[in-house]
Parts: structure tokens; sequence; C-alpha cells
């Protein structure tokens, strides 16, 4: 399929943008008659989907397997929303949620598999212990043939020589018990042989999971509908007749091409966190004179609100956290470059804990990280510097590692000696490597083991619901999320403060319709994924509440496209 426009082209819907909200839309729309052309500005497709976990988070979805209801769901929303909670969008989602997750089993190469994932806040009213999370099931990327070059690369950091992991801790576990187990290195041996076979065949792994394997599974839908994403093609201006959308203008290979669209264009270009001038804005951390590192894409520089706002659409920073909030560490590459690790695992182990820079624990280390995030955010208020130290025991860091820092028998001397990791014989020379107060980490050390060693947390109560202890360690008691810091030498990395992508985004009807500055819809332009103003209100209530919107409205989108009269669209 070729992946450059050298003419000017017409389709019934134009995506910008080929993330998971974009690549959904397009599909529902074929799938309902229409053509659809999705333009990238990067070289890769994928967008922000192909970095993250692949979930959704979808109440009352058939892959469940646990009691559940609606009117918990309905509960649980209003809880985590508060005063901006919008009924007509939740009623919305819980319609078609499920839906769209039949619909793209059904028709498309998309597949899901359950999870055990817990509500971020399983005890806030009509919250859940499991059920509300489904994952993309694992894909084989050869089958995208030369496409595969074009499939954005996993993030590197949470990759192991390459490899992405399955999402169980088990698979994580065959790896680092390779030299004590015959059953792990068998395994171990298998999966690198089959590894690098596909490297040396494909010039990457093709066994991709997470995220990697949904926007491969959505490309392949995709080209098995005709549908072309052309990447290298960035749109650069809305084509407007007598106040309505009629097209854009992209760039290709150096050259402007206009490409009309019938039904309407759709922007879903992910997102402004790395559109510098409206972080520093919205970041308080960046205000303050802080430092903000993105695991997200570099593309996403809110290219698509722009163009929204270029015709008048309405978008502004009102939620109480811009951001989705990721804790991230600086992993050095040379050259005073750094890469984000994002802390999706480590928090929640026992034995690990975060202290701010007078050496006091700041939060529940095993919330999640957007409410880790923002406990950090106002824990350093007043401060230049949001960051924070995770610190470890020997036995804890070699048994769970810390960060990018690999657990046994991966040696820590190279992260040790490139910065990464710091390290001293007492907590004392850890601090004073750190520049954290030792008088203040020596009493919060303290003060935590004497509970620790039963399993307690009496300032934090780590450990305490069940989305705490589900990726803690099952087999460490009386507390899987809470040990003891005791035994040196000791080891602290810095965290500072990144993000899974924007929740502010441009205001649309309940079908994507972007809306004026008085809220009107536009005519023929919309909005899905992280370029449309999140439902959840600020607030970060289970894993998969971006995608999941981004795919059910994505859904929603593309029947209403499909549902829409040429005259209805100007």
């Amino acid at each position: 399929m070729s992946t450059k426009l050298s003419e000017n082209h017409t389709c019934d819907v134009l995506v910008i943008g080929s993330g998971a909200g974009g690549m959904s839309t397009a599909i529902t729309a074929a799938k309902n008659g229409l053509n659809a052309i999705i333009v990238e500005k990067e070289d890769v497709f994928g967008g922000t989907t192909a970095f993250s976990g692949g979930v959704l988070w979808i109440p009352g979805n058939s892959h469940c397997g646990v009691p559940d209801s609606r009117q918990a769901a309905v509960d649980y929303m209003k809880a985590e929303t508060g005063n901006l909670y919008d009924a007509e969008t939740v009623e919305a989602y819980l319609d078609a949620g499920p839906e769209m997750l039949k619909f793209f089993e059904a028709e498309t190469a998309v597949e899901f598999v359950p999870t055990l994932y817990p509500d971020y806040h399983p005890d806030a009213p009509g919250g859940v212990d499991a059920g509300r999370s489904v994952l993309a099931k694992p894909f084989d990327t050869s089958v995208l043939g030369p496409d595969i070059k074009r499939l954005r690369p996993p993030l590197s950091t949470i990759t192991f020589m390459g490899m992405m992991f399955n999402s169980s801790n088990a698979d994580i576990k065959h790896f680092f018990n390779a030299t004590k187990s015959l059953t792990s290195f068998a395994y171990v041996t298998r999966r690198l042989v089959a590894h690098f076979a596909e490297v040396a065949r494909y010039g990457r792994g093709t066994k991709v999971t997470s995220g990697n394997a949904l926007a491969a599974r959505l490309a392949k839908s995709c080209f098995d509908l005709g549908i072309p994403i052309y990447t290298s093609c960035p749109a650069k201006e809305l084509i407007t007749s007598d106040g309505a959308i009629q097209g854009a203008l992209v760039e290709s290979s150096g050259k402007t091409v206009k490409i009309t669209a019938r039904k309407g264009v759709v922007l879903a270009a992910g997102g402004f966190a790395h559109d510098l001038d409206k972080i520093r804005k919205a970041y308080p951390h960046l205000r303050r004179g802080g430092e903000h590192l993105s695991p997200v894409p570099a593309g996403n520089t809110g290219d698509g609100i722009d163009l929204g706002t270029s015709v008048g659409a309405k978008f502004d920073m009102h939620y109480p956290s811009t951001s989705a909030w990721m804790p991230v560490s600086k992993v050095p590459t040379g050259k005073g470059t750094f890469k984000p690790f994002p802390h999706l695992l480590d928090r929640y182990k026992p034995g690990i804990i975060a202290v701010l820079k007078s050496g006091k624990r700041f939060t529940n280390e095993s919330n999640s990280y957007h409410d880790v995030g923002t406990a950090m955010i106002e824990a350093c208020a007043g401060q230049e510097e949001t960051a924070c130290w995770l610190i470890a025991d020997r036995p804890t860091i070699r048994k769970y590692g810390l960060g990018f820092a690999k657990p046994a028998p991966v040696p820590l001397r190279g992260y040790i000696a490139n910065g990464y990791i710091q390290t001293g014989r007492t907590l004392k020379d850890l601090a004073r490597a750190c520049g954290i107060d030792p008088t203040g980490l020596e009493d919060t050390i303290r003060t935590y083991n004497e509970g620790a060693r039963k399993g307690e947390d009496a300032a934090f109560h780590k450990g305490r619901t069940s989305f705490n202890r589900y990726l803690a360690d099952p087999d460490h008691t009386p507390n899987p999320a809470v040990g003891p810091v005791e035994t040196g030498p000791f080891y602290a990395l810095k965290v500072v403060m990144g993000d899974l992508g924007t929740f502010d985004g441009l205001q649309t009807t309940v079908e994507g319709q972007v809306l004026d500055t008085e809220m009107h819809p536009i005519p023929g332009l919309y909005a899905v994924g992280n370029d449309r103003a999140s439902m959840m209100g600020g607030n970060y209530p289970g894993a998969g509440i971006t995608l999941g919107p981004a795919m059910t409205f994505g859904f929603i989108t593309g029947r209403h496209l499909a549902s829409m009269k040429k005259e209805q669209i100007g």
C-alpha cells in the first residue's frame, strides 16, 4: 500500500491521526459504507496507543466474568467526576462500550482478553475489584507485511532486549529466574531464539503485546478494509466553505495536497502533551520552574486542537488535572540526553517507598500513577522542583528491580555508574548522595519499618485496597505491598513528573461534532481521542479510561458520520 500522497483526493471521511481513536473511527465508517483516509504526520502509525498498555475500561463488557451493574458504573462515574459528571456522555458510553467491543471482535482483526484489574478506587461508590478492563490480545505483526516497518515500536525503556512481555507477572518472572530454575531457563531460551529469529528476518520483534498489539490489530483492520494510512503526511489547514469543513490541505513529500471530505474531517492527533506553550501554562510544576518528561510520542503537539481553534472551535483548560500524570525517571542515553521510564510496577512492591527532599513520605505509593502524580505535585507546592525519590534496600532491589534497573541476575553497577541509581552504605550516606535531608530520611525509615515488619502502614495504608495489592507481590505476607527497608546498602532513584496524555480537549457533542465558542456544532468537523475533552473530568478512575473512550466514541462518531446526509453537513 502506498505511503505517499502525490495528488488531490476525495473521500467521505478524512481522519487526522492514526491512534486508536482515529483508526476506530475510520474502520467504523468504512464498515458502514464510507470511504475513509487516514493521514499521520509522523513516519510511523499507531500514535500514543502503540506506547500504551493496550487496556480499555468498558463497564458491562462481555469478557467481564464477575458481577457488575450499569447503576454501579453510573455511581462510580459520579463519584469520580464530581460536579463535572456529564450524564448524557456517560450514558452513551455505557450503552456503546460493550457494543463497540463486540463489533470490533466480530468484524475486524481486533481481539481482547479479560484482565483482573480492579478499578483504581475500588472502595469508592460503585467501584469494583475486577472485570471492567480488557486488554488487547497479543499479535504477530508479521502479517502486516511491508507495513510492519511503519508500526510505531513500543516504548524502548519498557522492553527487555527489544522484547515485549505479556502483561502477566509470570512472563517477567521467568526472565529473572532463568539462573535459578531449569523451567525458566528453557522458557527464556525459547523466547530469545524466537525473538532473534524475528529480528533477523523483519528487523524487529514481531510478537507484540499491550498497546503495540492494539495498534497493529487496528492497522491490520484498516488495511483489510482498504483504508490507507499515509505517514509523514501532516495536516496543515482545514478547508472551509460557507462555515462548513470540506477537507484539509496536507503535506506529503514536500508538496501540498488537497483532500476533500464529503462527510467530515475527524481530528485525532493525540492531544497536546508536547505543546510547550500550552503545558507551561497548564502544568503547576512547570509554572513554578520544575521539569516535565513525557513518555508519549513527541508528535503530540496539539495539532488537532490548533486546527480546530483555527476555525472557531471551543477549547479551554479547566479540569483539575490537565493531564493523566505519570511519575517517570530519567534513563541516561549518553551525551546528556535521557529517555523517560514510566513507573508502572515498582512502586507497588513491598520494601519500596517514596520520599521528598525532606526525607518524608507523602502518599500511598501503591495508588495509581495519576494519584501518586497528583500527590507529588501537591506535596511540592511552593518548591521549584517537583520530584521524589524511590527508596529500596539491597534485597528488595535485587528481587524486584527499581525503575529501569533490572532485578538479579542483571548487574546494578551500570545503572550506578551512569547516575541513574544512587547508592549508600547507610541511609545517611544515601541521603547525602541524593540531596535528601539525612535526619528526615532516617526518621521516616525508622517509623515506617516499625509497622512494615508486621505488614502495616499506619501513615498511608499501603496495600489496603484490591488495586494496591494487584501489582504488589502476592507471595509476600502478610501485606503484599508492605515490607521493611533495613538491609544495606541502600538505593534511591529520582522520579520527576510525566504524563500519559492530556485530558482537556475540544468541546464536542456526544457524537463527536466539534463545538464553536457559542457551543454550536461546526458542520463537518469531529474530534476523537485526546483531541476531544475527556469524559473523566480530569480524574483517572481505572485502567483503560483513555483507550476505552477513544475507541467507543470513535465507534459512535464513525456511525454518526455514516448516518449523515450530504445536506446535513453543509
